[in-house]
């Protein structure tokens, strides 16, 4: 089935972790074989074969560049012009995939319209480029309000305002504080370019404050439940009823940790604890049935977001592997246009509402 990931960090692992995600994601790992640096290495999930392998042929991916102040102990950048230009080292690399035929710029509903068409026609057999959505995971990147303008020029769609900790437009997972008159003023400058605000890793105090200002289009990427696992990188039931009722799209995530409950980082393993995608049906269900239906749910995985294979659930691979979720939905009880909602028709229609309002 066509599927579409709401989250994926496909330019900062060319660029910081230096993978060719042309390669076969087992070539990927050979070449990782004995080095440590990150934390995950030989353990990717992700590559460009592998996506098409899943017929996975639209993603949402990112750039990312966090800004960190002297006494913020997270890694980062220290000014944000340097995070800027992080970010416009990663734009280079999705735009050299573009001219080598890999990968296809999706920044208004024709462009998409002929991209799906493309997907869904199983009789081509040219060398399918894979669609992706641009995404800034914080904005710290965003020197000015004036250079956000300039990120929408080269095809920036979306923005969350926070990563996490403390940021400078707003505060993230792990911090605290409302929004900041600098946040308001990103909210406004968003709401005037037509983008959509991801509320993923919004901290508590700013998700309340960014839902109450800003009226345009909502999802939240890649974001569970904090009924199923308490942490404030998750959402309580009261945050995701109201982006139901906003008309979002939340993302299944596929951290280990955010999947299941007292996971202890560098002890756990997805064996240790049972993470299986069953478990993360949990949370996609719990959504559901505060939804009263499925049109709220989708894929946003997140796979080799600076984890990998030691940190995903057991019956992942590699991501085209995604392909198991209709089997495990249908389980469950759901229905075909129900797994249609989840694979890519919600995602479908949320996006093509967001660019024609």
């Amino acid at each position: 089935m066509f599927t579409i990931d709401a989250h994926l960090d496909l330019s900062m692992n060319a660029m910081e972790w230096n993978r060719d995600l042309r390669l076969p994601v087992a070539d990927i790992r050979k070449r990782e074989h004995g080095l440590s640096d990150k934390p995950d290495r030989g353990n990717n999930t992700v590559s460009l074969p592998e996506l098409r392998k899943g017929n996975i042929g639209l993603v949402v991916a990112t750039q990312i560049g966090r800004y960190i102040a002297p006494d913020n102990k997270l890694p980062g950048w220290h000014s944000p012009e340097q995070a800027w230009a992080q970010t416009q080292g990663q734009l280079a690399w999705y735009k050299a995939m573009e001219e080598a035929g890999e990968m296809r710029l999706i920044a208004d509903v024709h462009a998409l319209e002929r991209h799906v068409e493309l997907w869904n026609n199983e009789e081509s057999n040219k060398l399918k480029p894979v669609g992706y959505i641009l995404s800034l995971e914080g904005a710290d990147s965003i020197v000015t309000i004036e250079h956000l303008e300039r990120a929408y020029v080269y095809g920036l769609r979306a923005i969350g305002p926070a990563h996490y900790g403390p940021g400078r437009y707003a505060n993230g997972t792990d911090s605290s504080g409302n929004l900041n008159q600098s946040g308001v003023a990103l909210l406004q400058e968003m709401d005037r370019l037509g983008m959509i605000l991801d509320a993923t890793h919004l901290c508590d105090d700013a998700f309340w404050d960014a839902l109450n200002i800003y009226k345009g289009p909502v999802w939240a990427s890649h974001n569970n439940c904090r009924a199923i696992v308490n942490h404030n990188r998750q959402f309580s039931d009261d945050q995701l009823q109201l982006l139901i009722e906003r008309g979002a799209i939340i993302g299944a995530a596929m951290d280990a940790w955010m999947i299941v409950p007292n996971w202890k980082r560098g002890v756990s393993t997805p064996a240790s604890t049972a993470c299986i995608l069953d478990r993360l049906i949990d949370h996609i269900d719990h959504i559901c049935q505060l939804a009263g239906n499925s049109l709220h749910v989708c894929i946003g995985s997140d796979l080799d977001g600076a984890f990998g294979k030691e940190q995903s659930p057991m019956d992942i691979e590699t991501i085209a592997d995604l392909g198991i979720f209709p089997s495990l939905l249908a389980k469950r009880g759901y229905s075909k246009d129900d797994i249609i909602n989840f694979m890519h028709g919600n995602f479908l229609r949320f996006i093509k509402n967001a660019w024609t309002h």
